[in-house]
């Protein structure tokens, strides 16, 4: 009997030993697998829950991180009289502070337009690089203020603050152009992964492994960074808690007191902004690089967006930081209150001997409120005092 094949099938007549018919199984079934797509490659992310709250949160952030970072840059630069090391730390934080918050209303405008981005590959990753950018520089000042101030508790003051300012300004300057020139190739160099309309989402690294390690790379400079604020942070309260326990009579009892506290509320706010961040960011380039389900990517995702607006965040409460630790910013925002409460009752006055009448008898328990609270927030210089 003879079998017909059509004429697009070609018969290959198989030898009666097993082993044949085991390999040529073991080959279509390569075969199929060589064709058929993974559907892990192709997952499409959900990310349409937190479109219109990241938008809403990102737009707060930047209005409260452009006022607070303009007005701490002015003073720092303009007000502000003492020339150490600290200060020029300071103005470095608050200038990347700017920069990053600069970049917030791209972010806006991508997640209001249903994250959909039409201004071209460039400057999405201009944006992308220069957020990250200015986030791990702000870090790193952040750690190399702690550790200034734990140094000058320890060692000499007057003799470590001949060279501060010099030196802080080569730190600072060197640890620039280390960030522009790791973020310069990363905008100029292509990875192969971008999608058409698509900015800050997910992105599979299993072809661009550089950079994902290069990540990995940057969350262990922030855990060595955190390492340090907690050593130095913690050292400088214990012993300012040590020196007003053992001494309660002194009169910088208190003033040490009210110093440790505050060492512990920077803790406090560098914890809460970027250790969640960092938590989840080993989880998410581990993923990006590695065989996971597209459940878990998503999972991944959604958390990755929300600790990065807590990082965000950091822009804000770094002037908060800056009014508990500076006098300066404290007087001048005190300034600046005391003049917008002038404003607003020379506004809600009469005209001719009546205003004159309004002015002593409504604005002066205000401007008398304002000099009582600046003598009450003002305290003595401390060994944590910028």
């Amino acid at each position: 009997m003879t079998t017909n094949f059509p004429a697009n099938v070609t018969f290959f007549p198989f030898p009666k030993s097993s082993h044949s018919f085991i390999a040529t199984e073991t080959t279509f079934k390569n075969l199929l697998t060589a064709t058929t797509p993974d559907p892990r490659e192709h997952c499409q992310l959900d990310d349409s829950s937190l479109q219109i709250p990241l938008a809403v949160l990102y737009s707060v952030l930047f209005v409260l991180g452009l006022a607070g970072n303009i007005l701490a840059l002015w003073v720092f630069l303009y007000v502000h009289s003492k020339k150490n090391s600290v200060r020029v730390f300071l103005i470095n934080v608050a200038l990347a502070d700017l920069l990053l918050v600069i970049c917030l209303p791209f972010r806006v405008l991508y997640h209001s337009k249903g994250n959909h981005w039409d201004m071209g590959p460039t400057l999405c990753k201009v944006v992308g690089n220069l957020f990250y950018m200015n986030m791990y520089i702000s870090i790193t000042l952040l750690g190399l203020i702690s550790v200034d101030r734990y140094l000058k508790i320890q060692r000499s003051v007057g003799r470590y603050r001949l060279h501060a300012t010099r030196w802080s300004s080569t730190v600072c300057g060197t640890i620039w152009i280390l960030a522009l020139a790791s973020v310069i190739p990363m905008i100029l160099l292509s990875e192969g992964n971008e999608e058409l309309n698509k900015c800050f989402q997910y992105k599979q690294r299993k072809h661009a492994q550089g950079k994902a390690y290069f990540n990995l790379f940057l969350v262990a400079v922030f855990w060595f960074v955190f390492v340090c604020l907690v050593v130095s942070y913690g050292k400088i309260a214990l012993k300012l808690l040590r020196a007003s326990r053992d001494k309660p009579d002194l009169p910088n009892a208190t003033r040490y007191n009210r110093t440790a506290r505050k060492s512990f509320f920077v803790l406090f706010l560098f914890t809460i902004c970027f250790v969640p961040y960092h938590m989840v960011r080993v989880l998410y380039v581990v993923s990006q690089i590695s065989e996971t389900s597209c459940f878990w990517r998503g999972v991944v995702d959604q958390a990755n967006e929300v600790v990065l607006l807590l990082s965000a965040l950091n822009s804000c409460l770094d002037p908060v930081m800056y009014f508990l630790l500076s006098e300066s910013v404290r007087k001048e925002t005190l300034r600046l209150v005391n003049n917008i409460f002038r404003l607003s009752d020379s506004g809600g006055s009469g005209s001719g001997s009546s205003v004159d009448c309004g002015r002593s008898l409504e604005e002066q328990p205000t401007i008398s409120f304002i000099s009582n609270l600046r003598r009450k927030i003002t305290v003595q210089p401390s060994l944590l005092q910028i």
